[in-house]
């Protein structure tokens, strides 16, 4: 059985129990978040006086409780009753609102349940989208219902009973093509799912990225932006802290990569004795990926995930090293 015990904070946090009620201070991070995940059906904590954010099987949103209903930031894949269970441990209110946050179906899939609820309830449910993303829904044939509220891209706002959240589009992004940050301005909270996994080293193919170049511009997008507190979904509460320790990460990452290039060039790779040219690019991305996984295990091999992530990510980078120059 693999050791579950909680692998050391990326920037030295202090972990603290979860807690519905007290505001969580910026900075400070939920302790044994990934037992909690595999072993209750939600993680709830109190963000501000209004805003929440809750996390089932590592999939997490964010949601702000208004006056008259609920806005939710991500209609998550699988997670549906569990989240719902977790909104409803804080208020009795309906969710009126939810929001697209990119076009993958991981972060959209329980829609059907949300407007299902709400139309047992005698309302029709607000689906918040910017128009990125309702256009490549379109292209895509999406199976999900469009949004109901189209906003502007790259830059758009709604409003959810008086506040204001801001879509902020990555006009070249790593992850999707409709990739986006939200701002709940006066809460000062900022939700972008896949864009970082906070308090660990990126995830798988940096969470699932359709590309590694445009990663780095897109942390750098949201860095200034009015926030204190970062949702990306997955991984734990962030700060810019977190961001600083990726762009640690990836600045040893590719210096690894740079020497494992050095080392062993492309050229050593075009074999005339294999059976296909696929060989050579294969074998050398994956000996370039093993050389920087070794040399950045001394320092960071005791991370979350190192072992399962850190190969795949440093493919990624290298292919971006090699054809971005």
């Amino acid at each position: 059985m693999a050791d579950q015990s909680s692998p050391p904070s990326t920037v030295g946090a202090t972990y603290v129990e979860p807690s519905a009620e007290e505001v969580l201070q910026p900075g400070v991070k939920i302790g044994d978040l990934y037992r909690r995940n595999m072993t209750q059906p939600y993680v709830l904590q109190r963000l501000t006086e209004r805003s929440y954010w809750v996390q089932s099987f590592n999939y997490g949103t964010v949601f702000y409780v208004g006056d008259q209903g609920v806005l939710v930031m991500d209609t998550l894949e699988g997670v549906y009753d569990s989240i719902v269970q977790g909104i409803a441990s804080v208020t009795d209110k309906p969710i009126t609102t939810v929001v697209y946050p990119h076009y993958h179906a991981d972060h959209i899939g329980d829609i059907g349940q949300y407007v299902g609820a709400a139309e047992q309830q005698g309302r029709s449910l607000r689906i918040i989208g910017s128009e990125k993303t309702a256009r490549v829904m379109d292209l895509s044939h999406s199976s999900f219902p469009p949004p109901t509220e189209v906003l502007d891209w790259p830059r758009g706002q709604f409003d959810f009973e008086g506040l204001t959240v801001e879509v902020h589009g990555f006009e070249f992004a790593a992850h999707t093509d409709d990739h986006s940050a939200w701002l709940l301005a006066d809460e000062r909270i900022i939700h972008s799912s896949d864009l970082i996994n906070p308090d660990q080293p990126p995830f798988w193919k940096f969470a699932g990225n359709e590309r590694f170049h445009w990663h780095e511009d897109n942390l750098r997008q949201i860095y200034d932006l009015g926030w204190d507190h970062l949702s990306g979904s997955h991984g734990n509460v962030g700060t810019r802290e977190n961001i600083d320790f990726e762009f640690s990460f990836l600045a040893d990452m590719k210096e690894a990569i740079g020497q494992a290039m050095a080392a062993h060039p492309f050229s050593d790779f075009a074999d005339p004795s294999e059976s296909a040219h696929t060989a050579f690019l294969a074998n050398f991305f994956g000996t370039v990926s093993r050389e920087a996984t070794e040399a950045l295990r001394p320092k960071y091999g005791q991370l979350y995930g190192f072992d399962y992530a850190t190969p795949p990510n440093a493919e990624m980078v290298a292919w971006a090293m090699f054809e971005y120059r």
